[in-house]
């Protein structure tokens, strides 16, 4: 009876077992990963890479319930198909196709949802996707909240080198591609009612082209991706960590961080590593590369403020460390609890 399976099935679902924090890690390991556990799945990537008879693909899924579900620089509809174009991309595939499942609650204004769909479909363009299959549901009025979102994906993968978390190695430098937790402090903002000035905007985009330079112009220097969504830079620098049993060293002062979004992780006392983006990769390279990779990147749109933040090595593995501004250094991390919920 002690067992962990066993004792995840005694407990009830809280909502930081979708936070991408520690209580995510377990219930994915000791219960999803226990019942479907395989060589792609327990790689626990954004995305499966599968090799069929003639081509090497990339395939995803996510779900989308944020609240609210209009805020500035977006809407739920086009944070889906960016949030499953971005995974594909992770792996260095490039996006091709999108499912897309609706579930509408009872009462939900066709006007929001026609809002919902002509985003997504310019989303869709803008990211050189099609959505080729869906489904539709409608719930009751009280048993859903307005409108999720489920989208798949799948893109070819072209290049014939490794990327992942797994690939990582001692002296591989770390590179954000633009300033931090735009997303989810634009998201509480909006929730709680909250004015900043300048107004705290979403930083959803897809990351597909930004991606693709780089394995374009750098190849096999590159070794992993990862968007930091829930549970922000710091659970994806900790999944880096363990996967590649690693350590993972970064300078606080180096983070590119938006004035107003410092200002109210200051005022609201969070962290901002832990808060959600939804427009941001974190790429890791081999040692050498990453100045140029930083100088290359930023003449792109989405990039003009990425930024090397960090290496890693071997020296506390499985472990993330921060240089803080006043010299010391201290651990970063997985969030136990969620700082916000709904944020995708």
């Amino acid at each position: 009876m002690s067992s962990p399976v066993v004792r995840i099935y005694q407990e009830n679902i809280q909502l930081a077992h979708g936070s991408g924090g520690e209580l995510s890690n377990k219930l994915i390991s000791e219960l999803f990963l226990s019942a479907f556990g395989n060589d792609e799945l327990n790689k626990m990537n954004d995305s499966a890479v599968l090799q069929t008879k003639t081509k090497k693909i990339a395939f995803s899924t996510d779900s989308f319930v944020v609240d609210p579900i209009f805020f500035p620089g977006g809407d739920i509809g086009k944070l889906a198909v960016h949030g499953t174009v971005n995974d594909l991309a992770m792996s260095g595939a490039v996006p091709k196709f999108l499912s897309c499942g609706f579930i509408i609650e009872e009462g939900f204004p066709i006007s929001d949802l026609q809002k919902i769909v002509n985003s997504m479909k310019v989303a869709a363009e803008e990211a050189e996707v099609n959505i080729v299959t869906g489904d539709t549901k409608v719930v009751p009025k009280g048993k859903g909240d307005k409108l999720f979102i489920n989208t798949s994906g799948i893109g070819f993968i072209e290049h014939q080198f490794s990327l992942g978390a797994e690939c990582i190695q001692p002296d591989d430098e770390i590179i954000i591609s633009g300033t931090i937790a735009d997303h989810g402090m634009c998201i509480l903002s909006q929730r709680e009612q909250l004015s900043f000035e300048p107004e705290i905007e979403s930083d959803t985009a897809p990351l597909n082209k930004l991606v693709k330079l780089v394995i374009d112009k750098f190849g096999s220097a590159v070794h992993a991706f990862r968007d930091p969504t829930r549970g922000g830079v710091a659970a994806s620098l900790n999944e880096f960590a363990k996967s590649s049993n690693t350590g993972i060293q970064i300078e606080d002062e180096l983070i590119p961080i938006n004035k107003a979004v410092k200002a109210a992780c200051e005022i609201l006392g969070i962290d901002p590593l832990y808060v959600a983006n939804e427009g941001k990769c974190l790429i890791v390279v081999e040692r050498g590369y990453g100045d140029e990779v930083v100088q290359y990147i930023k003449h792109y749109p989405l990039a003009p403020n990425a930024a090397k933040i960090g290496q890693v090595s071997k020296k506390y593995p499985q472990q993330v460390q921060i240089k803080t501004l006043l010299g010391t250094t201290r651990f970063v991390d997985l969030p136990v609890g969620e700082q916000l919920p709904r944020i995708c």
